[in-house]
């Protein structure tokens, strides 16, 4: 069975910029778009209940993905683009679709200055109950805020792509988020900054605060076990251009920051059996919510 790149639209602009990166992103994975709209059922008087103009609940609801997947054609011609409206909750519904799909994409919206990104209980219910990759798009991404400015400065999709960032725990250095993030970038043509924050454990809190030989020793441990992790998938891509860095603090701020000049910021959740919740872990938490770039939750065991 050929896996689709699913975007789930209802018609906010976020949504609507997360069915445009889903389009790029099938495109450079050859691969079919499928728009999913989900139609939460409305008691029937409601659903019939005139807008502006006219228009009824139901025929807005039909021409939210038509109309979308018309302009995503006319933008890539050579693309297979398909649109289903399955009803239901959109929660449900939209983690049934991502389970079928190599990756689903979904928005979330800016919240403006320095507070970042709010993702709505959709997107962190269905981030944390699949095992499939989900991508969340922040409203207003462009095609061009992926790429380094041109030679004079201007932003361009036609220029190279900036660096994919992957957040790693070198306690848990999962294959399935390492393939992820290595094989984004070579398909994106680009290099791969992986980031590992660190802490001192608990007994070393106290007695390295002043003590710089236990700091250092401390920190060219954490660097050589990042290297070690990353030695294979150095070997298996060896054309990816990667830089480590590894950096004492606060993991979830290292990587947002490292999000500033990223086409893609790839996070890792560990799956649970629990059906109850949304776990998603502190870091990938932030990412979601802070990252100023599109941010991919790969699920791993």
């Amino acid at each position: 069975m050929v896996r689709t790149v699913v975007a789930g639209l209802d018609g906010s602009p976020e949504s609507r910029a997360a069915v445009e990166w889903a389009a790029r992103e099938a495109q450079m994975r050859d691969l079919p778009l499928k728009i999913v709209h989900v139609r939460e059922p409305l008691p029937e008087p409601m659903a019939q209940a005139p807008l502006v103009g006219g228009e009824t609940m139901q025929d807005w609801s039909e021409r939210i993905p038509r109309e979308s997947a018309e302009g995503v054609r006319l933008r890539h011609p050579h693309l297979a683009v398909s649109t289903e409206q399955p009803s239901g909750r959109p929660a449900e519904v939209l983690a049934r679709e991502a389970e079928a799909a190599e990756l689903l994409v979904l928005g979330s919206r800016a919240m403006g200055g320095i507070g970042g990104f709010m993702v709505g209980s959709v997107g962190l219910s269905v981030v944390a109950h699949t095992a499939r990759p989900v991508v969340l798009v922040r409203a207003g991404e462009q095609a061009a805020d992926e790429h380094e400015p041109d030679p004079a400065g201007i932003p361009s999709a036609a220029a190279p792509f900036r660096p994919v960032v992957l957040g790693l725990d070198t306690r848990h250095p999962d294959e399935t988020l390492l393939e992820f993030a290595f094989d984004a970038a070579v398909r994106r043509g680009t290099s791969l900054t992986v980031v590992h924050g660190w802490n001192p454990p608990p007994y070393y809190a106290y007695g390295m605060s002043g003590d710089l030989a236990a700091h250092n020793s401390v920190a060219l441990r954490e660097s050589a076990a990042l290297t070690e992790a990353l030695r294979p998938w150095r070997q298996k891509y060896p054309d990816v251009e990667v830089t480590e860095k590894s950096r004492f603090g606060s993991p979830a701020l290292h990587v947002v920051n490292a999000s500033a000049g990223a086409s893609l910021v790839v996070v890792g959740r560990r799956a649970r059996r629990s059906r109850i919740g949304t776990h998603i872990g502190h870091v990938t938490h932030a990412a979601l919510h802070h990252a100023a770039a599109p941010v991919v939750v790969v699920a791993h065991a």
